[in-house]
């Protein structure tokens, strides 16, 4: 991958962890905590990686992409009229789980490849950085 492409979406990564962060100090504020206090659950996913790193690499992915945040938003806006409390525990899994994602891709831990854990679509994890 290109070096300014991988940057990019490091960049872009890190802007929506600060965006999650805002969102879940703005929106539930007596729950700014839990990202931070969540933050390792996450990579619970990794453990399909004591099988195989195909299956590592499956079970991280499953986890670590913004589809379920972006899920987890939506059952927040949808909850909101029938629960709040609900509603409160879907958003700040939401803000918790993107703020979890953008932080690792900020830091170049992208999706994994089926053939080791280092492999990432962001490049390999620990490698020298590209010139753009």
């Amino acid at each position: 991958m290109d070096g300014q492409v991988r940057a990019t979406q490091r960049l872009e990564a890190g802007a929506v962890a600060i965006a999650a962060l805002v969102a879940v100090v703005t929106l539930y504020p007596d729950w700014w905590w839990v990202p931070f206090a969540a933050f390792l659950a996450f990579d619970l996913s990794m453990v399909g990686y004591a099988r195989s790193t195909a299956a590592g690499a499956t079970t991280y992915n499953a986890v670590h992409n913004y589809a379920f945040a972006a899920l987890a938003a939506l059952a927040a806006l949808i909850l909101e009229p029938v629960s709040g409390d609900l509603s409160t525990t879907a958003g700040v899994l939401a803000c918790a789980w993107a703020f979890h994602v953008g932080v690792d891709r900020a830091l170049g831990y992208g999706l994994k490849l089926p053939d080791s854990f280092m492999s990432t679509h962001l490049g390999q994890i620990g490698g020298k950085a590209e010139r753009p």
